[in-house]
């Protein structure tokens, strides 16, 4: 069995060596790498076909995005498992192998999540999975805790997108990453559409992976990827949840969307933060809304029970 692993690119040239290195080295008989380059400036894609003759190079026009990246790598994988890794990382020898151990055990599986750690601090937790509340905030599982304490197998709402596999055909129902998104949230947003069908993803601790962390955009904390990350939270509910769903949710949606500008407002980027709130509201438009069907209600009803447990464990509890 071969199994595709997608890895965008926009200017990695200095994780790549490390990323791909990692990654033909693994415990696994048949591995083939598809990198897509958004119009790298930094000769990432000279030092591929010099350095990685056998890697499949797709070469996009311009900086299109996370999203738009690894859809292309998706349609191009024949396997019936396809795996996506951001280039700022490195792999265990076992990785891909207990990631497809891992998904072969459940059809209603859809993706399955790496046991991410922090590159510089190895005994620390990166993401074990991510979670979503009723207030539109995600958490990073485990983000900055002992590695130790992230060692069971368990369904999480969503897998992050920066090491996780997911299983093919499962795309062609639920449809692929939203190119709307750029980057940031798509992988909450595909989660959320494949739950709603009556899917569901799963965090594998045996599936390791060395995370060095805004490899590409940056820093935690920049314009960028605020205004990106705040449009996108208003894009999420509103093209999953059904309209019972989002007049629920909306007075809690609207205050955990006031508690994180008056965060950001305290480090400085209050006005950016405003601005891609706006931006959400105003691009609806452009958004294209899950259909609703009455055969998956008792999934919107799980969802919703999922979203007030997240939020009393990881708001209130925390």
């Amino acid at each position: 069995m071969c199994v595709q692993i997608v890895i965008p690119n926009y200017n990695g040239l200095r994780y790549l060596q490390r990323c791909l290195d990692s990654v033909y080295n693994q415990n696994f008989n048949e591995v083939e790498l598809i990198v897509v380059d958004n119009n790298s400036q930094d000769n990432s894609c000279e030092f591929i076909k010099r350095n990685y003759p056998d890697v499949k190079l797709i070469n996009l026009s311009k900086n299109h995005g996370f999203a738009k990246a690894v859809n292309e790598g998706i349609k191009l994988a024949k396997g019936e498992y396809v795996v996506l890794l951001n280039n700022d990382t490195e792999v265990e020898k076992d990785w891909l192998k207990n990631l497809v151990e891992c998904i072969k055990k459940d059809k209603k599986i859809f993706s399955v999540s790496s046991k991410m750690i922090q590159y510089n601090n190895r005994n620390l937790i990166d993401d074990a999975g991510d979670e979503y509340t009723l207030l539109g905030w995600t958490f990073k599982i485990g983000e900055g805790e002992s590695v130790n304490n992230y060692n069971e197998k368990k369904e999480i709402f969503s897998s992050c997108a920066g090491a996780a596999i997911y299983r093919k055909k499962i795309f062609d129902e639920i449809g692929y990453f939203d190119e709307n998104f750029f980057a940031y949230m798509e992988d909450v947003d595909i989660s959320y559409r494949a739950k709603s069908h009556g899917y569901k993803n799963i965090y594998c601790p045996d599936a390791v992976v060395y995370h060095i962390g805004s490899g590409t955009s940056g820093s935690r904390y920049n314009e960028f990827k605020i205004k990106l990350s705040a449009r996108n939270n208003v894009y999420v509910p509103y093209k999953n949840m059904p309209l019972f769903q989002l007049i629920i949710n909306l007075p809690f949606l609207f205050l955990g969307f006031f508690i994180k500008y008056l965060f950001f407002l305290k480090k400085g980027f209050g006005k950016t933060y405003l601005e891609g709130l706006k931006e959400g509201i105003t691009t609806l438009n452009k958004i294209e809304r899950v259909k609703y069907k009455n055969k998956n209600l008792l999934n919107y009803i799980k969802i919703e029970l999922e979203l007030v447990k997240n939020t009393f464990k990881y708001v209130f509890l925390n």
